[in-house]
């Protein structure tokens, strides 16, 4: 989508700090880090929302949580622990309408959320 900050960001037309990138996905440090560790991890196509997903997105969501798992661990986060976060709509905190998920780690984290 042309007017995506996400998009953009996995085409290279706004720079960003990568910390992935293939085919199907790209993973970039987050600007404003809500922990040590604070990484975007995005599928390249756009989707808007949790709310857009199918049935046959199911196979490309599987390979984001495994990668965002293989980040953590690359960040030395395996024994530590990490959080995922998917954010889905404006109340939920969901501020760039692309799918994504926050890997965050670096610090202890409570429930719920605050």
């Amino acid at each position: 989508m042309s007017d995506c900050l996400f998009c953009k960001i996995a085409a290279g037309e706004i720079p960003s700090r990568r910390v992935h990138s293939d085919e199907e996905f790209y993973a970039f440090e987050d600007i404003n880090p809500q922990a040590p560790t604070h990484v975007l991890v995005i599928p390249r196509r756009h989707i808007a929302t949790l709310n857009d997903l199918r049935d046959e997105d199911a196979p490309l969501m599987g390979r984001l949580l495994v990668l965002a798992s293989r980040i953590a661990k690359e960040r030395g986060l395996e024994s530590k622990g990490f959080r995922l976060n998917a954010n889905c709509l404006e109340s939920a905190g969901q501020s760039v309408f692309h799918v994504h998920l926050h890997l965050l780690g670096g610090r202890p984290f409570g429930w719920p959320p605050g």
